[in-house]
């Protein structure tokens, strides 16, 4: 696979045939592979390896991109020239800035942990395939059905500019995803991490035959306003829906419910939330589209938000703007899409801070007179920006809590829920943990315990 060294030759050649007053290049791909099981069989095994270089050409305050996949001389050449095409018919930007040197780009550093790990790069189609012969048979013993996927990969992220700014990240990663279907019931469990040891698919196979098994012949309990228990995926894949939000172009465009909302109470005061590429259960590179260092960021404390993440345009924008006085420190802080985009930036690394008093979800059941378990959520979509009105549905293992204890299985809900009325309203959190969803990207985030959350209406599954 690529590495910096041949990155950085590629780059040479890149310069040698451009005649842009700046260049820049990003490196990124590498090698994944796949086993997806359904019926209780493997049904497809795949692999592919594909490094591309996505090239820009700057003139003035005119810039443009383009990409390719092969590094011979002629097809460097070509990208080259392609990219410069493009930026010489583009309308001038006044808000284009120079491309940062090596210097600049350092930011304060953080010691970010290796992503790397061997044993995951490793994993080959006969163990990936002897890992689902043990799930099926967890799903055969309980007679149920199972489908999923288990996946690994490897790869790159490079950045280099006539600036002389040269960085460099190499990751791995592996997945397992794991659904149980019994005739009127299911279960699921997903789990991501660089190093493959942090997963355990047995584990998570018996917890997701365990739940469709005791959600089988669910009961219907009518709509409305229950204490919910979100399990990890549960709060990822509502939360994910705003923190692009976050990002200081959004605030510039009228389109983020932090609009005049900077240094406002928003959520409960037990709700810290920060951005923490360095974290130990995160993943990802260290530095941004532009190559700037990304910084740790407290977005949230006690309730309170407190700051916006920047890429360095949006930041010279946000100090020139109206809402300069409104939106804390502008600064900045390595959130950065490449250039041009349309985004901005957003923070992609987010922890939710660790409670004072953290409860297991047994714990949380047990203190629960009356409420709903909820694994996890889908087809979510928004309904009022400002607001942060959610909808969607439960899935996959949903059951009525009653007196401290599981009862059954009931049929799946819809709802209508705000993110700052349910931040608001969270009487217990666990321990963060990293979670993997299928609306969003993966975070570090507790289960929660909350009052009032708004049932609207009852599914027939």
């Amino acid at each position: 696979m690529l590495d910096k060294n041949q990155a950085a030759d590629i780059f040479e050649r890149i310069k040698k045939h451009s005649t842009a007053d700046e260049v820049e290049a990003i490196f990124y791909g590498g090698r994944n592979a796949l086993t997806r099981f359904a019926n209780n069989t493997i049904h497809q095994n795949v692999a592919e390896e594909n490094i591309s270089v996505s090239v820009r050409a700057a003139f003035g305050g005119r810039t443009a991109r383009a990409t390719t996949n092969k590094f011979d001389d002629e097809s460097v050449k070509r990208v080259v020239r392609s990219a410069e095409d493009l930026a010489k018919v583009q309308h001038p930007d006044a808000d284009l800035l120079p491309m940062p040197d090596a210097g600049r780009s350092a930011g304060p550093t953080q010691a970010v942990p290796s992503r790397h790990f061997a044993q995951t790069a490793a994993i080959t189609p006969e163990q990936r395939a002897e890992v689902v012969g043990k799930i099926v048979a967890i799903a055969q013993k309980r007679k149920l059905t199972t489908a999923g996927i288990f996946s690994n990969s490897e790869s790159v992220e490079g950045i280099f500019n006539s600036r002389g700014l040269a960085d460099w990240h190499t990751q791995t990663s592996s997945e397992v995803s794991i659904t149980m279907l019994g005739a009127d019931s299911s279960g699921w469990q997903k789990a991501n991490s660089p190093d493959v040891a942090n997963l355990d698919p047995i584990a998570l196979a018996e917890l997701a035959a365990r739940k469709a098994f005791h959600s089988a012949a669910p009961r219907e309990i009518p709509a409305g306003k229950y204490t919910v228990i979100l399990e990890p995926a549960a709060v990822l894949d509502m939360v994910g829906f705003m923190f692009y939000d976050f990002g200081g172009l959004a605030v510039l465009d009228q389109r983020s419910f932090l609009n005049q909302r900077v240094g406002m109470k928003l959520f409960g005061g037990n709700i810290d939330i920060w951005d923490d590429v360095a974290h130990p259960l995160q993943s990802g590179s260290p530095f941004d589209g532009e190559g700037i260092r990304r910084q740790r960021l407290l977005l949230v404390e006690k309730g309170v938000v407190k700051r916006l993440v920047y890429a360095r345009a949006t930041a010279e924008k946000m100090k020139a703007s109206e809402y300069k006085d409104q939106v804390g420190l502008i600064e900045p802080t390595g959130h950065g899409f490449p250039v041009p985009n349309e985004m901005g930036e957003a923070p992609m690394n987010i922890v939710f801070g660790a409670p004072e008093d953290p409860k297991t979800i047994d714990q949380m059941i047990a203190s629960t007179e009356r409420g709903v378990l909820v694994t996890r959520l889908w087809y979510i979509r928004e309904v009022d920006p400002y607001e942060k009105l959610l909808t969607g549905m439960t899935r996959d293992g949903t059951f009525l809590v009653e007196e401290g204890k599981v009862r059954h299985g009931v049929r799946n809900f819809r709802f209508n829920e705000s993110l700052l009325h349910m931040l608001s309203n969270v009487e217990e959190m666990g321990m963060p943990v990293r979670a993997s969803g299928e609306e969003s990207f993966d975070m570090v985030v507790p289960a929660m315990k909350v009052r009032e959350f708004n049932f609207t209406e009852v599914t027939k599954f």
